[in-house]
């Protein structure tokens, strides 16, 4: 039997890893390889059956450290419970969390910003997926958008009441750069 190949995904994948052992005479073997024959008709399956897997939505915030240690934090006006936290934002269909960060500082703050080191990912709330980064500002904070009410730069003795999710970064990154929580 030959090794699976670096191409093979999803339904491709799957069914390599059932018919491992199988003989070529065997009723789904020959439907595997009828298949293989019409790759349009495999990729109809294969996408038929990613609408059968989970759904996620995801989302990455940035943890920014000025100076003097202090964090950067913002209002957000659509957060019920805890209006301060981390910038960030959801990620658009297909959006790479990393960059999907940097476009959010970019509209939410007018800030341009490099992404430095993952710090944290969760799934909370169901179904959806956060991601945390330490991140380098490159300029200064421009103009808010309306999704946003305010920031400051917050010590770390200092923060307010924060989601788990937003603390757990603040913490976990400030271990990275050696800044005392």
């Amino acid at each position: 039997m030959c090794a699976p190949s670096a191409t093979l995904i999803g339904v491709e994948r799957i069914l390599f890893d059932v018919v491992v052992g199988m003989t070529s005479t065997s009723p789904f073997m020959r439907a595997v390889r009828a298949l293989q024959k019409v790759p349009v008709l495999l990729d109809m399956l294969r996408r038929v059956w990613r609408y059968t897997r989970p759904r996620y939505t995801a989302g990455s915030v940035a943890v920014m450290f000025n100076a003097r240690g202090d964090v950067l934090l913002v209002e957000h006006a659509f957060h019920a419970y805890h209006a301060w936290g981390l910038p960030g934002g959801y990620l658009d269909a297909r959006e790479d969390p990393d960059q999907a960060l940097v476009r959010e500082l970019r509209e939410e703050l007018s800030l341009e910003a490099a992404v430095m080191q993952i710090v944290l990912v969760e799934r909370s709330f169901g179904a959806h997926l956060d991601f945390a980064y330490l991140c380098d500002a490159r300029g200064q904070i421009g103009s808010l958008s309306p999704e946003l009410l305010d920031y400051r730069w917050v010590a770390l003795s200092e923060l307010p009441a924060l989601r788990p999710f937003h603390r757990r970064a603040i913490e976990n990154a400030a271990k990275l750069v050696s800044t005392s929580v």
